[in-house]
Formats: structure tokens, sequence, C-alpha cells
């Protein structure tokens, strides 16, 4: 009976002792900023990615990419993936005023959504036009055809280089869209002829650059730029004018890069003869004026009218080829010769910068080339030396927010690297 009484006394004892060691502990865990806590609590589990493309989860389907071959059919890549002619037919049928299956285009990019089986059946054939747009082929029982966008971003970039041969040349080996060439050359048209940039000349430029999944894809609008071309720097700014509600480029000073006459009529080319009184020409092998300048370039490429104005003769003639010939005012006429084609008509309103005909070398010309000519009060004069006044410049209301514009961005202009070191 003693015995008894002994070791319940034991066993209570050692209840007792393990409630309050649990209370302690139990205490210990609760207490706020205990490191006993962030080390025992479980973690969270965080829920699997899922990578959304052409708006379909993809981690859901096995995935195949290829590019569309020369004489390949839509018929010809479905059929390793389970999908017959019939229904190819009827997708057809189904893509025609969407996004016909005709228009599939060699070397353009596409992607196949299969079931995650032994089978691997197509259930969405995706075809890249380009790297934006897109368009679904839903091969599933519903079958459905739609076009979609692929989100872009824009960021601003900045590029600095100095030219060799060309510039189209200086842009690739900086591993940069070529297409900033032309841009580049529309912001100078006025003030910088393009086809005779030489070794040396180098420019900056501040401008927006488009990303697709992190990938860039194309150049957009230059923002700022600077080129130095024979020693002399030109300066572009673009300004929005609150007082006039549009935006354009400015120099440094407020005053603007568009005039009333481009430099040239074509965009890149080169002057294999001026404005000369006293020229021999190679054809008829005697001294003659010649009252044009002659811009040699490819045949086919595109002539663009200098200045705004009407169409005033749109023939051809024995020595002129086919040309167009331009009234822009009381003032000023141009003339442009030798076209392979000509774009408009007698009496039709044109552009500063519309194509008015293809670069060719009919009438009396040894190789293709548009002789420019250029009337200023009825006399044909050199067109390179005319100086042409320029559009309205920055209003004093808006100056200085134009002013902080220059400031600001000509901080970030400094800061472009150009080697000018081989530079005269």
């Amino acid at each position: 009976m003693n015995r008894k009484k002994k070791l319940s006394v034991k066993s209570i004892t050692l209840i007792v002792t393990g409630i309050i060691a649990a209370l302690i502990l139990i205490l210990q865990l609760i207490q706020p900023g205990s490191k006993a806590t962030a080390k025992e609590l479980p973690p969270v589990a965080k829920p699997e990615s899922t990578t959304i493309r052409f708006g379909l989860p993809l981690d859901s389907f096995f995935v195949e990419e290829g590019t569309l071959d020369r004489n390949q059919f839509l018929a010809d890549i479905l059929k390793d993936y389970g999908i017959d002619n019939a229904t190819v037919l009827q997708l057809a049928e189904k893509a025609r005023n969407i996004y016909s299956v005709r228009k599939l285009d060699a070397g353009k990019p596409y992607t196949i959504l299969c079931t995650k089986d032994s089978i691997q059946k197509a259930l969405y054939f995706i075809y890249q036009p380009d790297p934006v747009n897109y368009v679904v082929y839903d091969l599933r029982d519903t079958m459905a055809v739609y076009t979609g966008k692929r989100p872009v971003t824009t960021q601003m970039a900045s590029l600095g280089g100095t030219i060799n041969s060309s510039l189209y040349e200086t842009l690739e080996q900086n591993n940069a869209d070529p297409d900033l060439a032309v841009k580049l050359a529309k912001i100078f048209a006025w003030t910088i002829d393009f086809y005779s940039i030489q070794k040396g000349d180098w420019f900056k430029i501040v401008y927006e650059q488009q990303f697709v999944h992190g990938k860039p894809i194309e150049s957009g609008s230059i923002r700022e730029a600077v080129f130095s071309h024979s020693g002399e720097v030109y300066k572009a700014y673009y300004f929005e004018a609150d007082s006039t509600g549009g935006g354009e480029f400015y120099n440094e000073e407020g005053k603007s890069l568009r005039k009333a006459f481009l430099k040239a009529p074509l965009k890149f080319s080169r002057i294999t003869s001026h404005y000369n009184l006293h020229r021999f020409h190679p054809i008829s092998k005697r001294w003659k004026a010649h009252l044009g300048t002659d811009f040699a370039a490819p045949s086919g490429t595109p002539i663009l009218s200098t200045g705004s104005g009407v169409v005033i003769e749109s023939r051809y003639s024995r020595f002129n080829g086919n040309y167009v010939k331009i009234k822009h005012n009381a003032t000023y006429t141009t003339q442009y010769l030798h076209m392979r084609k000509r774009a408009v008509k007698k009496g039709q309103q044109v552009t500063q910068g519309q194509v008015i005909g293809y670069v060719g070398m009919t009438g009396l010309a040894t190789g293709p080339h548009v002789c420019y000519r250029f009337w200023k009060n009825g006399k044909q004069v050199d067109p390179l030396k005319q100086k042409f006044p320029a559009a309205t410049p920055i209003s004093p209301q808006d100056m200085p927010a134009f002013r902080q514009l220059v400031d600001s961005e000509n901080i970030v202009l400094a800061r472009i690297p150009v080697d000018t070191s081989g530079v005269n």
C-alpha cells in the first residue's frame, strides 16, 4: 500500500513537471521577435510559376518551335502532330477573313502547342509575322482563329559613333538598328547633305528602344541628336510646345530645323556633278553650262519633292527623259530629270518629302541619277547655295520649358562616348 502511494506521488510529480516545461516552451515560442519563432515556422508554399505567352499557359503544353521553310505549307507541318488535311482545310476556311494561311511567309517563326502525352497532338499553331503581332490557329474541336499583340515596352537608349565608311555600317557595327540612319537623315534633312558625309564625321543620339519580353525589336523615335559634319556641329532637340500643341525638332537656340526646301531630292546618294556654268558635257563632248545638280543613286530609288507645291509638268522629252516640274510659290520652282518612272500627274498637289518618281537614266544620261534644277524668280540658281527661312521658332512663353529640356538633355548627350581621336 505504501509502495503504491509512493508511485502515485512520483507519477504526479512527473506530470506536473512536464506541464510546466511545456508551458515554458510555449511562452518562448510566442514571444515577439524570438529567434526560435523565425526558425520553427514552416515555410510558406509558393504557387508554381506559369509562363504566359500568346495569352496561353505554355507550362500546360508540350512546346515545339520552328521557322517556316520555303515552299512549306501548314499541312506539311501539322501532319507530324496528328492533324489531317481535312482539318487543315477547315482551318483555312475559318482563317480566310482573319489571317489567311496563304499569307504565311518563309523565314517567319512559329510555335506549336501540343498535348502533354505520348501522342503530342497539336492543339494550337501560332504564327508570328513580326516580333509584335501573332496569329493563333486553335486546332481543338471548337476551332478558331484570332490575332494578338505581344506587350511592348519602351526605354530610352543612347548611342554614339564615328563614321568610317557609311552611317548604315557604323550603326550596324554598334549593333544598332540601321533604320536610325533614315530617322537621323530626316531630322537634319534641311541642314546636312547626307550624300556628302565623310570619314571622321560623328554623331550622338538619344532614342526610344522597344522591347518584347526583354529583347530589343526595333528603334522608336529619336528625341535628341548631335551630328558633326565637316567640322561643324549640328544639334536637334524634340520639343512639344504648349502654345501650338505640336512637336518638332529645334536647334539649341530654339529655331526650327524645318525649312521650305530639303537639301536634296534623295535620302541617300552622292553628288556626281554640281551646278556649273562651264562644264564639259560627257555625251555631247562640248563645254556647256550645267544648270542642275546631279545626284547618283541606284535605279528605282524614290525621288522626293524638296518642297510643297503643284505639279506643272509631268512628261517625257528627248533630252530630259521622264521629268517632273513643280511650282512651289511665286518665287521658287524645281525640276527633276531622267526618271525611270513618274509617280505624279500635272495639276497634282504634292507635299515636301512626297515621292514623285524613281531614279532612272532616260533621256540624255550616262547612268542612273536625278538632275535636280532650281529656279528663283524665274532664273536657274545653285540650290545648294540658297538660304531658306526656317519655320516658326520657339515662342517666348515656351522658351523656359525648352531651355530646361536643352539643359537636361545636354548632360545626357555629354555622357555618350564618341571616339574622335582620328578626326582631324
